[in-house]
């Protein structure tokens, strides 16, 4: 089970490049813009309890960054590109449609990629999900997979490319039926 502080990476990760356009598309000076970057992101860790898991969390992190903005505006007006509440509600719900899109590609991805684990040879799909699904690593992998440590590397090498040539193999298939 990930605890808070992984978690919160993990979601900060996902919504870092939407918060940063949306910081970006109405902050003139990149160093305010980054230094509200994080001044939303340490906002957002003291406040985590707050949010509501049923909520989309950009949606969140862009309202924190938001009310920032506005007390920003207040202090240095003349930075701000836009700072009318519609235009930031405007560019947050296309930020939102964005981040959903590259959810839906994740989604695809995913599905994609354990299709693609699936179809390994059971040689390299075990020594794979071993390591990277258990995490399992060194010398304990290899007892796991019955051989020495050198085999175990070479089965992983293997096994990666399979699983990055089936990827290429999706993606091709993916553009052109788009």
């Amino acid at each position: 089970m990930l605890d808070s502080k992984k978690l919160f990476e993990a979601l900060v990760q996902e919504n870092a490049n939407s918060l940063a356009i949306f910081l970006h598309s109405v902050i003139r000076d990149p160093g305010t813009a980054d230094d509200l970057f994080q001044e939303t992101l340490i906002t957002a860790w003291k406040i985590l309890d707050r949010f509501d898991q049923r909520r989309s969390f950009g949606r969140w992190l862009r309202g924190i960054a938001r009310n920032l903005i506005l007390a920003h505006r207040r202090r240095m007006a003349r930075q701000i590109l836009v700072s009318e509440a519609e235009t930031l509600e405007f560019i947050d719900a296309h930020c939102e449609s964005v981040q959903e899109l590259r959810n839906d590609l994740q989604d695809e991805r995913l599905t994609n990629l354990r299709a693609c684990i699936d179809a390994l040879p059971d040689t390299y799909r075990r020594a794979v999900r071993l390591r990277y699904q258990d995490d399992v690593r060194g010398t304990k992998l290899a007892e796991l997979l019955n051989t020495t440590w050198d085999n175990t590397k070479k089965r992983l090498q293997r096994g990666r490319k399979m699983l990055f040539d089936c990827m290429q193999h999706k993606w091709a298939q993916a553009s052109t039926t788009t």
